[in-house]
């Protein structure tokens, strides 16, 4: 890395092709999220308490993983750097696990164990590779775009992406499982997420900052990390955001379906429906709200309009009630959207502030394994909701009850999600003049670096 590396400028093509990675991170990610429990459970017939069994163990798995990769990733030191090497050589891996998945041989009436084990591997493998890409990624942002400006520009750009790794990753498996099948869809989304994030990786650099200490262990990188008085109330707000959003994704397909007596393709035009309505409010709530506050008000702002927003999910009777439903949704959506990586980017500069080093895996991998939790969350609600209403998958036709719990599970769990974020939010120290100091440290620490808080 050269002398002006830390000094270097992303340009505007930079920042497109940055966010233009977040399709080969997202597509993947959302496809699972959304329609791996339905792909097992109501496709291949395995017991849904099974299913939430073993997503709940992977999400304790996952949330192990992703500290111990964060560390060796401030910890790798090659000539591409830190980062790099984890995206251009493990995306393609990547990409091959997440398309077995959808390839199960087995059928969960006749075969359940088989079919268990099939799952239990496959996304255990599947995360691994998933949390050394994405945990690279997420960690570049800080570095590559200090300033508070930059990092709401390019929050912009990756959730605009985002909205179209939503529409593809989401809206369009059962269409495409429904014509081809649900491997091929598996072997297609792979491809598409495999051409985008190589693409992006090439506007992609780091500038080099300050490097972990060669005696700073695991155990001191995650007490320090853990119990940062800013990064506790951000990443328990940040998994409540992903409870809400996985539940609104993966039980969208069942509420459409046994609430809304809808085809289940229908839940594309819904899902598309609040994506693409949050796409088009991303700058808005740029302009008018991000530019005028900081970083924890607007997300105050995004938690409280997306609790409000789902309720009336719990009244709706109809397609065309569920796509009004859902454009609301979209409006809230686009506030806590924008704001996910730019609070834990300022929390990350605090921490250089008070230690010196720039400890990006670390942090995002410590937020991953909070955040993880919240797929535990979903699944062990969803495995008990489901069956509480008499949703047996041994059965043709489901009773009438089951309508009822998947409009709690649909409501009900979003707003819990959302206010408990909006209260941990309200402890979260680094605003106002503490936010303001430490930018102002780093910008005389490192001149031309993050002198802009907004």
């Amino acid at each position: 890395m050269n002398l002006d590396s830390t000094q270097r400028q992303a340009t505007n093509v930079q920042r497109w092709l940055y966010a233009t990675s977040m399709l080969g991170i997202q597509i993947p990610a959302q496809v699972v999220n959304v329609s791996l429990l339905f792909f097992y459970t109501d496709v291949k017939r395995l017991p849904p308490q099974w299913s939430a069994i073993a997503l709940t163990l992977y999400a304790f798995y996952n949330a192990i993983n992703n500290p111990l990769i964060g560390y060796l990733s401030d910890r790798t030191h090659t000539s591409w750097g830190r980062r790099l090497p984890y995206l251009w050589l493990g995306t393609a891996p990547w990409m091959i696990i997440f398309g077995l998945l959808w390839l199960a041989p087995f059928d969960g009436n006749e075969q359940p164990i088989a079919l268990l084990i099939y799952m239990v591997v496959g996304i255990v493998l599947y995360d691994a590779l998933a949390t050394a890409v994405s945990t690279a990624y997420y960690s570049l942002l800080p570095e590559m775009f200090p300033s508070y400006h930059e990092r709401t520009d390019v929050a912009v750009r990756m959730n605009i992406f985002l909205t179209v790794a939503l529409l593809v990753g989401v809206a369009l498996p059962p269409i495409i499982a429904t014509s081809l099948g649900w491997g091929t869809m598996g072997l297609i989304f792979a491809a598409v997420a495999a051409v985008a994030g190589y693409l992006g990786y090439q506007g992609m650099f780091e500038r080099g900052g300050p490097s972990v200490a060669e005696d700073f262990s695991f155990f001191a990188a995650f007490k320090a990390t853990f119990f940062n008085r800013s990064f506790l109330p951000m990443t328990v707000a940040q998994t409540m955001r992903f409870v809400t959003t996985n539940a609104l994704s993966t039980g969208m397909i069942f509420y459409i379906k046994y609430s809304i007596g809808s085809d289940p393709g229908q839940t594309s035009i819904i899902l598309a429906t609040a994506f693409i309505v949050a796409a088009l409010m991303l700058y808005p709530w740029r302009i008018f709200v991000a530019s005028r506050f900081d970083a924890r008000t607007t997300a105050l702002l995004g938690y409280a309009a997306t609790a409000l927003a789902a309720l009336p999910l719990w009244f709706v009777n109809s397609l065309q009630g569920a796509i009004i439903a859902a454009a609301l949704i979209g409006v809230a959506f686009a506030g806590i959207f924008l704001m996910d990586n730019v609070l834990i980017s300022d929390v990350i500069d605090e921490d250089e502030v008070k230690t010196g080093q720039r400890r990006e895996g670390m942090y995002f991998g410590l937020n991953g394994l909070v955040v993880t939790l919240s797929a535990a969350i979903v699944s062990v609600v969803f495995g008990v909701v489901a069956p509480a209403y008499g949703y047996d998958t041994r059965l043709e036709v489901q009773p009438e009850s089951v309508a009822t719990g998947f409009r709690v599970f649909m409501t009900g769990l979003p707003f819990v999600g959302c206010t408990l974020a909006f209260l941990a939010l309200l402890t979260y120290p680094l605003h106002g003049e503490r936010l303001q100091k430490v930018k102002a440290t780093l910008a005389q620490r490192r001149p031309g670096v993050g002198q802009s808080a907004h």
